[in-house]
């Protein structure tokens, strides 16, 4: 399986108030835009602002369904060390957007966050 990211979409309203967007969200979005060949690797998906988000929940649990959220595929083993990997049931995930990133370029050999 191909790791899943997940981000909310942009222009989303809470509370009658906005358009916002999430500024973590915004942060993974800047990589994919640099490097737009991730975009194969990787499963990106797009997710409405209102809770629950429902994909989130069944795969990592109502905790975690903020985002940004990489839940890892058949790469989870070969994570670096100084990133942090959450786990719920037999999933796991990074939920730091940075982290997200600096995962993205050791795994797949593009820039990383200086």
């Amino acid at each position: 399986m191909k790791d899943q990211l997940y981000l909310l979409k942009p222009g989303f309203f809470n509370q009658e108030k906005g358009p916002f967007f999430c500024p973590g969200c915004a942060y993974v979005e800047g990589m994919l835009s640099f490097y737009p060949e991730l975009r194969d690797k990787i499963e990106v998906h797009y997710l409405d602002f209102p809770r629950p988000r429902q994909v989130l929940v069944a795969l990592i649990g109502a905790d975690n369904q903020g985002a940004p959220k990489l839940v890892l595929g058949d790469s989870a083993e070969a994570t670096p060390e100084d990133i942090v990997v959450h786990t719920y049931n037999d999933k796991k995930f990074i939920a730091d957007p940075r982290e997200i990133c600096k995962f993205l370029a050791a795994k797949f050999g593009v820039g990383t966050p200086h």
